[in-house]
């Protein structure tokens, strides 16, 4: 919807702007730089800014501001702007295709723009995240390096140590219990990425350390633990976001 409205904007700019009866009018956008480049273009730079900053793995920050914080701004300027160009047409004038057509592309641009950050449904990515290799088969040998979970191995809790093989007949000793949850974290220079399930849904964070979490972890959906910080996870979901996992407890690896 931004995209569509952004060209409409475009293709606004070269109509008239302005008609009167019984004279030719011509002039367009164009014929003022401030208008042309300051007005319509503005909310087409606006628009550019919301996408790539969508298309990015990361959002992107400039003098520290998100770059789609800062388009948001430019579609919402250009909307006001437009809005005042259509109440107060000059006198002896009327308002011709092109401030019409660029007032309703505006309107529409700012109103896609805002409700791309509260509406859930346009959170979405519009790159989907690379999918992971699918397990070999039957008697290959795995690729070096972490994949997507397959069958050569069982599954364990994270943390967990593997057992060794014991001889015919003889018992297995007991292990001690695990001091707290920090016990069974690997240390911060062995970590290499894996993939893990979580048992019930869980809350991912923003690496920010924002309060408010920005997805949800669901479980029987893998997803990739790219770092470890103390007891939690830096985990990238399957649409290429990346949060911190605080409760790393009962999670399956891959």
């Amino acid at each position: 919807m931004v995209i569509g409205a952004a060209v409409l904007l475009f293709i606004a700019s070269f109509l008239k702007i302005y008609s009167a009866s019984g004279y030719s009018l011509d002039s367009n956008a164009w014929d003022s730089l401030g208008t042309g480049l300051g007005v319509y273009m503005g909310g087409v730079i606006g628009a550019a800014l919301i996408v790539v900053n969508r298309c990015l793995p990361q959002p992107r920050k400039v003098a520290g501001l998100d770059l789609g914080t800062v388009g948001v701004a430019f579609t919402v300027l250009v909307a006001w702007i437009q809005l005042w160009a259509l109440l107060d047409v000059p006198e002896g004038l009327d308002a011709a295709a092109g401030l019409i057509l660029g007032f309703i592309a505006a309107l529409v641009l700012a109103g896609a723009a805002v409700a791309t950050g509260l509406v859930p449904a346009l959170q979405a990515a519009l790159v989907p995240a690379p999918k992971p290799s699918a397990p070999g088969p039957y008697g290959a040998q795995p690729p070096g390096g972490y994949g997507y979970p397959g069958a050569q191995a069982p599954q364990q809790p994270y943390g967990a140590q593997p057992q060794q093989g014991q001889p015919y007949g003889a018992q297995a000793q007991p292990q001690p219990a695990a001091q707290g949850a920090a016990a069974s974290q690997p240390a911060a220079g062995d970590f290499s990425p894996f993939w893990f399930a979580v048992p019930v849904a869980r809350p991912l964070f923003g690496e920010d350390g924002a309060p408010n979490p920005i997805a949800e972890l669901a479980p029987g959906t893998w997803y990739l633990a790219v770092e470890q910080r103390g007891a939690a996870l830096v985990a990238q979901t399957q649409d290429g976001r990346r949060g911190v996992l605080q409760d790393t407890s009962g999670i399956q690896r891959g």
